[in-house]
């Protein structure tokens, strides 16, 4: 048993929280789901600017700071390298920023803007596809993974460079101080708004694996094979985790990123692969002409509520993931330089989202506007069924329904490992290496929750009362921004290779000068 862990106040406060709240959710789902769509309904209501103009504001800071003179400082000393090879970290991060959501959404985002439009034009056409997709590309792309890269850039920086321990409070040092309450109290946060989040999206990934084995073997939608799902991956988590970062996680990084690759090739050369190329090259024309229009778009004159319910909804999702996401980034980024990581972060992982669906959400529009098919009113009726009605109109389709399920299965085990880690880490003050009980604790308990409201029915309340943590987050991480202003300063960046070259040069003619009578 880990002592340590059990004397740690943010690990007795948080499991005391989120029993509580398991316990609403699961005795109480309606009042309890009522209560906690109110408060997000006031949240996104009031404050969907602020967490528009967040993003915004953190996505130009990060532009600035890889651009600047402090871009080749390395996260970790000036003589350590990467970690883990190129390939792993691009998986990582792929896996535990994306999950299962990604490959839940590649079709049922696309197909959910084409059946009902952004801006409120005729639905389900060819200018209705193309802002579909140039939208999905938006919501996908850099501004959500700037929340994981702010948080990952200030935990590696103070965790390997400075040597301090990986937590948000340790982050904000700078503007908040030391003191022990506060500290503890955003730990706590962090800490609560990560199991919230885990547990539902392996709730909702064990929903999308049933359909999926309802439209392939014809498994019955189920409470029973629901549990036996979760009774699966809390199994193979909980291995995975016990092997630690270096096997169990990097093994499955790669596997989800490969098996991930095989899918999307074969849709892309079985689909309609000239259109799928023709709808990427436009969208990302429409991504980036509309980038300022989309980050900033708001409905005020005519009180919509379609940015609320997509634009702003991501964005406070991303912001209650970020300590999870962002301190596991900076976990697996050790040794890579500043401008390196962010990058590497806003960069690779959202091109592979919009490759992803370009691909799968390009070819569900295709069928749909040349064959009629209707995979959009299916999706509008079941958004588990979209991945698995595509696959119904391409060749081998039980073949790679059965390898998008397992998929699926991979990427939640990812996640939900990756999230014991760094759960157990946030609870271990900081720890690099988080006590195997610590780690038992978590996978449990985050199954369990997943379990006992898919039970009873409270798990979109549980999603619902995740997101509202993202409003005292949003004011976390622009302060994040300026402690890390305030960090970096002090820091001297490492000599460039072009100076070094000068400067031995000048030395060598000084000495020759020396040398003459």
């Amino acid at each position: 048993m880990d002592k340590k862990a059990l004397r740690n106040p943010v690990f007795i406060i948080s499991t005391a929280i989120i029993s509580a709240l398991v316990i609403l959710g699961a005795f109480w789902p309606e009042g309890f789901g009522s209560a906690a769509g109110l408060l997000f309904n006031f949240t996104t209501l009031n404050f969907g600017w602020f967490y528009l103009l967040a993003v915004f504001i953190i996505i130009l800071f990060l532009i600035f700071i890889a651009a600047s003179k402090y871009g080749s400082i390395r996260l970790g000393a000036d003589t350590d390298r990467p970690e883990f090879p190129f390939f792993t970290w691009i998986g990582m991060l792929f896996s535990a920023g994306f999950g299962a959501g990604l490959v839940f959404w590649g079709v049922a985002e696309p197909m959910s803007h084409f059946f009902t439009t952004p801006f409120g034009d005729t639905a389900q056409t060819e200018e209705a596809a193309r802002i579909a997709m140039g939208y999905s590309f938006f919501h996908w792309g850099v501004s959500q993974w700037s929340v994981f890269a702010i948080v990952g850039l200030v935990i590696g920086f103070l965790q390997f460079r400075k040597k301090k321990p990986g937590l948000v409070s340790t982050a904000l040092e700078p503007t908040i101080g030391s003191k022990p309450l506060v500290k503890h109290s955003i730990d706590t946060l962090a800490v609560v708004a990560t199991v919230m989040g885990i547990a539902t999206s392996i709730g909702l990934g064990v929903l999308q694996m049933n359909g999926g084995l309802n439209a392939v073997f014809g498994v019955s939608n189920s409470i029973g094979i629901q549990m036996l799902i979760i009774l699966v991956m809390f199994l193979a988590y909980t291995i995975s985790s016990s092997t630690g970062l270096h096997k169990g996680i990097a093994f499955l990084s790669n596997l989800n990123l490969g098996l991930a690759l095989v899918l999307m090739v074969f849709v892309f050369f079985a689909g309609p692969t000239v259109f799928i190329l023709e709808t990427f090259t436009l969208a990302v024309g429409d991504y980036l002409t509309n980038f300022i229009q989309y980050s900033l778009r708001l409905e005020p004159y005519k009180n919509g509520s379609w940015v609320q319910g997509w634009t702003i909804f991501y964005w406070a999702w991303a912001i209650a993931w970020s300590p999870f996401v962002g301190a596991f980034v900076a976990r697996v980024s050790r040794g890579r330089t500043i401008r390196e990581f962010i990058m590497g972060v806003l960069v690779i992982p959202p091109a592979i989202a919009c490759v992803w669906i370009a691909v799968f959400g390009g070819t569900a529009l295709w069928y749909d506007l040349n064959s009629g098919t209707g995979i959009a009113e299916a999706v509008n009726a079941d958004l588990t069924s979209a991945l698995f009605q595509t696959f119904e109109v391409l060749p081998l389709t039980t073949i790679m329904s059965v390898l998008a399920i397992l998929l699926i299965f991979t990427f939640l085990v990812t996640s939900a490992d990756s999230a014991t880690y760094i759960l157990a880490s946030m609870t271990s003050y900081g720890s690099l290496n988080p006590s195997s009980f610590a780690k038992l604790v978590w996978g449990f308990l985050m199954a369990a929750i997943a379990a006992v409201l898919l039970y009873a029915g409270g798990l979109e309340a549980l999603q619902t009362a995740s997101l509202i943590s993202a409003l005292p987050f949003t004011v976390l991480l622009l302060m994040m921004v300026w402690s890390f202003m305030k960090i970096i300063r002090s820091e001297t960046p490492p000599i460039k290779k072009s100076d070094l070259r000068q400067f031995q040069r000048l030395e060598r003619e000084a000495r020759k000068d020396k040398r003459k009578p």
